[in-house]
């Protein structure tokens, strides 16, 4: 970034400014990462990051008629010359919060310093003179340097954003519900074979075919084109849409293949239908049914209905890395997929030991002990079914528990009491026990003295006496002797052996002579070898527990947990086939991937590091992966090879060889290697001092056996110069030649060990301290590409060590990489270099999903196939698609755009969602309520927390914010805790949230009640709020607005809308303040409702909700809207608004409003009007008085949703939006119920969230009311006419005779704008108005486009 930086210091033509930044970029990015970023600026996915640095500098706030600012622990210049006056005080005020996402300088990294917050426009002359200045003080460490880029004044207009698209929802014209504002044009059906129509959009077809005989074909495929292209919608009759889909699919494969796709595009996009395609095939391999679209990059399943273009980005991105490294190595074509679909074992953090070892003393064994002999033995009685919980009996060593123990220590004493219990009760745990005695190892030792070894030595006795499990069980029984909190004692020891065994000699068993000392150091062996760390320790199966679960009062129930979870596998395997009768079932537990003959948590740490080796050129001026791809072409090796001459691991051993611990660590190196075909050994020179003759001695002796010997001679010379007495001889004076060894080239040694340089030395000492961060005379080990290092200069890394490293490189990849390198036919070095490469770029590569290997039978009719350039690094892209389904909408774009990197598909791009939990109850705090605001302006945003998950979603732009909870309740009695996901540290009082992409960002909040609100309920009728005499002041006054809701959706309700808004404004005095849901608006009338509020003093909102994941989610937009109507009632307004009336867009009002939102609702959280009984001739169209509805009902009316009114307050304190939710998402799942959602559910819901039944003069409509009750309507409906189907706009002139007169009136009102609006495009320049086009463009779009990501 900062390098980036410094060559862009200044632009100074805008015009060129694109290129120029791509051609600045392009010096630090490959061609690929070039065209990843085109496509990123494309679409303009930084753009969030830009406002939301914009939006971070305004919170400052900037000082007036600045281009560029610092801010230094919150006093701001916008001089230079005035830093050094600012930095003197800042000590004492307090720092800055710095983000995730900031750019730092690279200086030197103090804590002590302050921090100098750069806001600038990168490339601007300002920029450049503070960049100057606070670099350098940032390299002489005397100052954190932060750069925000911040544009002083940015342009009005908009941010147009790419990746928006036009859907065409099929529509039911059941009711002509058809606006006669538009053109009225005859409707022609076209045949596109009929050759009789000549003339199509004014071409002659005719005269050109007889004029033109050679371009016959072209001709008619213009022509074919034009017919298709013409605008005309033809009713479809159901059976035409049968097969289409297969129409379709021979349609695109009939054209050239880069046509072929924007031929689906314009197929899926202009004929949504439900027919299908099918392939039998795909269905059979991969899971895809008719229908279905499936989208997988370099074998990724890629879910279109949960990636959005950003994310597939952020895919493309991660795979460019790999894809990248693999051409670079110079693996193409179908290799290159062979090794990317390796599966690459994710790293396990569950390992375990190897339990088959002499030195565990086994207390019981469950296959051969006659106690259990009545048990079956049979593996297959693992799937008979028995109660949950219950464990079943069978005769097979299945879980094993092996406890190392020093007896002397206290924590042991319990655990033995533990052990006893287990085997004692053999009822409740099938285990098989072990232990392993720790004790004092020294050769003389008196047991009379060291109650460890008198007690190891009196077992010994025992189980000579008898047998090894009678000692244990007396060991069991001599430690009920000692009380918890006290320790074994020599007394204890000999007390018991007196008592149980008189007659027999204690000194002959204790005394430092005793002959049962036998394999006293057997346990301490293994523990040291084992790599286990502090005792005690218990492994089950294999698997260590960790030190918290080592507590006795925890562990019988750990151990009961871990034998369930174990059962299941262990039945899995059982079925699958992988253990059976025959199988030893302890062995088959040791030959699972994860048991390791040792624990070095070095090696097994999920945290690894490893090298780049994917490139080549000159050494002293490259950067880390350049060097390091240097250095594996110069690499010499000591090898062991396989039979087929390659090695799958190779090691790099790296120290100072002139100090015993470098020495030490490549001697067992070696001695791995020799025992281990298959492993290399290259090495590393980096000497504690500057490289010399004199402290590089041995290696250049071993550099130049590798350069001289064969491989078996230069491995045993080196064994022998690295062993401590040849070391001494050096140092006395001896000469490398005479230790020499039978079998060398003496004369070529001596000839390159006397002329080798130190240069080389010098590279790999550079190479250690920039690319593996080493300082000189550190020792580190490389694995195939994988750092371990650097050692502390105590750690031993042994040969068991390199035995662990070995066994868990190959099971990462090299194993698999190596099967596939093997294919290739390359010399065996080669291979064994590249089988290091590929092994340390894919074990690097984040491990996500498995990728699966989609491939094709043979089908000239039905796959379309697209090739790559040649020689260029490429993704494999597979899309199977039904060319007419709503997947084929989004994919054909995404498809289009993938061979030249580039998708379309709609975003919402600022929702924040969240899960909200009550840390002492473990519930969500329902009702709870968060607002989100900047340090200077708190409240911006509020919402509510949801009882379903926990959920609450807050909407806004790009940049920081702070998440609070609410002034009132929610802050009286509740205090966050913790939050994830957030950019403040979990325990931070303030929650701040930063957005700076278009990724909804997920964040989780843990609050408690505070201690003396305890037993204080949210949602409570008593306790309301105590705010005192101001708020309720504010709150008298904020009831004097009439908050109306409505939506509309497609031009024709738009046009009732305005009319039902005139008639609302008609009748009341009270200010009005219209809601309506943004989601479905034109932008026409999202432009003209501002001129229409000024017109007639109104005020209004836009409100929006982002249909939340785990939500059924509907398909149909005139579903998804009544969804809206009733889902987020709690949600949609901001918190303030307490009563809100929702009124159809079809309706006309004769009465004023105020009577309504006044009315009492006696206790219920919302009214509506029920339906009409008095329209005697439209009975049998009254569903509800039949069926489900009418025992449901009971004597309760079915109320119409046309009109109601919500009482919000009582509506969230009752929690009644979790409810309708909750009842909405357990019937949804049934297409066939819910038909009309929006009116069903409330309906549906009567019992659990009461409804008042408003006056019937509230709501009139002509179908269901008599004539004779329309005098005296409120408001009047223009309900569809089941029995007529009489269109919309027929029935309101009609009906209502005001209905003509406010249409009139709304149409002279936008013929004025649309006047103002031409007459000031005209005296614009061409230039602004192109951007207003644009504008509308990206509102079109995205109105008209609703799918829910």
């Amino acid at each position: 970034f900062w390098q980036f930086v410094d060559t862009v210091k200044e632009l100074t033509s805008v015009r060129s400014y694109y290129n120029l930044i791509l051609k600045k970029a392009g010096q630090f990015l490959t061609d690929l990462q070039v065209s990843l970023l085109k496509f990123a600026l494309a679409l303009r996915s930084y753009s969030p990051a830009v406002h939301a640095s914009q939006q971070i500098a305004s919170d400052e706030p900037p000082p007036e008629a600045c281009p560029a600012f610092v801010s230094i622990h919150g006093q701001h210049s916008c001089s230079t010359k005035e830093i050094k006056k600012l930095l003197k005080a800042a000590a004492g005020r307090p720092k800055p919060y710095l983000y995730k996402n900031d750019h730092t300088y690279p200086g030197v990294n103090k804590t002590d310093v302050p921090v100098v917050i750069l806001y600038a426009e990168i490339g601007t002359k300002k920029f450049t003179t503070f960049h100057k200045v606070l670099s350098e003080k940032a390299g002489e460490g005397t100052l954190v340097y932060v750069l925000r880029h911040y544009v002083a004044d940015p342009k009005p207009q908009k941010m147009l954003l790419s990746g928006y698209g036009v859907e065409l929802a099929i529509k039911s014209t059941e009711y002509k519900a058809v606006d006669d504002t538009k053109v009225k044009g005859q409707l022609t059906i076209v045949n596109a074979e009929d050759d009789n129509i000549d003339e199509v959009q004014g071409f002659l077809f005719g005269k050109l075919k007889k004029s033109h005989p050679e371009i016959q074909e072209q001709l008619t495929e213009l022509r074919k084109h034009l017919l298709e292209s013409t605008n005309d919608m033809v009713p479809l009759k159901v059976w035409e849409m049968q097969d289409l889909s297969f129409q379709a699919a021979s349609r695109i494969m009939s054209v050239p293949k880069f046509d072929a796709l924007k031929l689906m595009r314009d197929l899926s996009q202009n004929f949504p239908s439900k027919a299908s395609l099918f392939f039998q095939h795909l269905s059979e391999t991969i899971g895809v049914h008719p229908g279905d679209g499936e989208l997988f990059i370099n074998g990724l399943h890629i879910d279109l209905d949960i990636h959005n273009p950003f994310s597939i980005l952020d895919i493309l991105r991660g795979e460019a890395r790999v894809l990248e490294g693999l051409h670079n190595l110079g693996i193409k074509g179908e290799h290159q997929g062979k090794l990317l679909r390796l599966p690459v074992n994710a790293v396990d953090d569950s390992y375990a030991l190897d339990i088959r070892h002499p030195a565990i003393m086994w207390l019981n064994d469950i296959e051969n002990d006659p106690v259990y002999r009545s048990w079956p033995t049979g593996v297959q009685e693992l799937l008979r079914a028995t109660f949950p919980g219950v464990i079943r009996q069978i005769r097979r060593n299945f879980f094993n528990l092996v406890l190392f123990l020093d007896p002397v220590r206290e924590e042991s004493v319990e655990l033995v009491k533990l052990a006893e219990l287990f085997y004692k009760h053999k009822i409740p745990l099938r285990l098989v026990i072990g232990f392993v005695f720790v004790v004092n190892t020294k050769d003389e030792i008196d047991g009379f003295s060291d109650a460890g070894v008198g007690f190891y030595r009196l077992l010994n006795y025992i189980a000579d006496e008898y047998d090894l499990s009678q000692a244990l069980l007396s060991m069991l029984s001599m430690y009920n002797k000692v009380d918890v909190g006290e320790t074994l004692s020599v007394d204890t020891v000999s007390s018991y052996l007196k008592r149980k065994f008189p007659k027999a000699n204690a000194e002959r068993i204790l005394g430092v002579e005793s002959e049962y000392d036998d394999k006293r150091q057997d346990g301490a062996l293994f523990h040291q070898k084992s790599g286990l760390g502090a005792l005690p320790l218990a492994l089950f199966n294999g698997v260590p527990l960790s030190p918290d679960e080592m507590d006795p009062d925890e562990l019988e129930t750990i151990i009961l947990q871990r034998i369930m979870d174990t059962t299941t596998a262990f039945q899995r395997a059982v079925f699958m086939g992988q253990l059976t009768e025959g199988s030893d079932v302890v062995d088959y537990l040791m030959e699972e991937a994860n048991v390791v003959p040792r624990m070095n948590p070095l090696i097994l740490s999920t945290d690894r590091q490893y090298l780049d080796f994917t490139d080549t050129t000159m050494f002293s001026f490259l950067d880390s992966r350049d060097k390091t791809a240097v250095m594996a072409k110069r690499m010499k090796y000591f090898t062991n090879s396989d039979e087929d001459g390659m090695s799958a691991v190779t090691m790099w051993i790296v120290g100072d060889f002139e100090k015993v611990s470098g020495r030490k660590l490549l001697l067992s190196a070696l001695k791995h290697m020799k025992a281990s075909p298959g492993v290399r050994v290259g090495v590393i020179d980096n000497p504690s001092g500057k490289p010399s003759e004199d402290n590089t001695v041995l290696y250049r002796a071993i550099w130049a056996s590798l350069l001289t010997q064969k491989n078996k001679a230069a491995a045993e010379f080196v064994q022998k110069l690295l062993k401590e007495e040849s070391s001494q001889l050096l140092q006395q004076g001896t000469k490398m030649k005479d230790l020499l060894i039978q079998g060398m080239d003496d004369d070529a040694f001596e000839k390159k060990f006397n002329t080798l340089e130190v240069d080389f030395i010098r590279s790999q000492q550079q190479f250690c301290q920039d690319v593996l961060k080493l300082r000189p005379g550190q020792r580190a080990v490389i694995s195939n590409g994988r750092i371990l290092g650097p050692f502390e200069e105590q750690e031993e890394f042994t040969v068991e060590d390199f035995h662990l490293l070995e066994k868990i490189t190959l099971s990462g990849s090299a194993e698999k990489v190596k099967a596939k390198v093997k294919q290739m036919g390359m010399k065996p070095k080669q291979a064994s270099d590249l089988v290091m490469k590929v092994d340390a770029l894919l074990t690097a590569a984040p491990k996500g999903e498995v990728r699966r290997d989609v491939h094709f039978i043979k089908d000239s009719h039905s796959v379309l196939r697209l090739s790559p350039r040649e020689n260029e690094v490429f993704y494999d892209v597979v899309a199977i698609v039904d060319p007419l389904t709503r997947e084929a909408q989004k994919m054909s774009s995404v498809l289009i755009v993938s061979c030249i990197l580039l998708l379309a598909m709609v975003l919402s791009i600022n929702h924040s969602p969240g899960h909200c939990f009550d840390l002492s109850t473990g519930q969500p705090p329902r009702g709870l309520q968060f607002t989100l605001g900047m340090s200077r302006d708190p409240l911006m945003y509020d919402t509510i927390v949801m009882a379903n998950l926990g959920y609450f979603q807050l909407k806004a732009n790009p940049g920081a914010w702070i998440l609070r909870l609410r002034k009132g309740r929610s802050e009286d009695i509740y205090q966050i805790l913790t939050h994830d996901g957030t950019d403040s540290p979990a325990d931070a009082g303030d929650v701040i949230v930063v957005l700076n992409s278009f990724h909804s960002k997920i964040i989780k909040v843990r609050v408690q009640k505070k201690a003396e609100k305890i037993n204080e309920d949210l949602l409570s009728e008593n306790s309301e709020s105590k705010g005192g005499s101001k708020k309720d002041d504010g709150e008298k006054k904020k009831e004097d607005v009439l908050n109306i809701f409505s939506v509309a959706s497609g031009h024709l309700y738009e046009r009732f809308l305005r009319i039902m808004m005139l008639s609302v404004l008609r009748h009341t005095e009270t200010p009005v303040k219209f809601w309506f849901l943004k989601n479905y608006l034109s932008p026409s009338f999202k432009e003209t409702i501002s001129h229409m509020a000024e017109t007639y003093g109104f005020q209004y909102e836009l409100v929006q909700y982002k249909w939340p994941r785990w939500l059924h989610q509907q398909t149909e937009k005139q579903r998804i809207i009544w969804g809206y109507k009733i889902l987020f009632l709690d949600v949609l307004f901001p918190l303030a608004v307490d009563k809100i009336i929702f009124v159809d867009a079809d309706q006309i009002v004769r009465a004023d409003l105020k009577e309504l939102r006044d009315l009492d609702l006696e206790g219920a959280p919302y009214g509506y009007t029920p339906f009409c009984d008095s329209r005697r001739e439209m009975e049998g169209y009254r569903f509800w008085k039949t069926g489900y509805w009418a025992s449901h009902l009971g004597h309760r009316k079915y109320h119409i949703s046309a009109l109601y009114v919500v009482d919000l307050k009582k509506f969230r304190k009752i929690a009644a939006g979790d409810r309708l939710r909750g009842q909405y998402q357990a019937l949804s799942q049934d297409p066939n119920s819910l038909s009309n959602l929006d009116q069903d559910l409330p309906n549906n819901m009567i019992h659990q969230v009461a409804i008042k039944s408003l006056p019937q003069e509230w709501l009139w409509c002509e179908t269901w009311c008599d004539d004779t009750s329309k005098v005296t309507a409120k408001t009047i409906d223009l309900c569809n006419n089941p029995k007529t189907k009489e269109p919309k706009l027929t029935a309101a002139a009609r009906i209502v005779p005001e209905w003509v007169e406010y249409d009139n009136e709304i149409k002279q009102l936008l013929r004025r704008v649309q006047e103002q609006e031409d007459t000031a495009a005209q005296k614009q320049t061409p230039s602004s108005s192109q951007h207003k086009n644009g504008e509308q463009i990206k509102t079109l779009f995205f109105n008209l486009c609703p799918f829910h990501m």
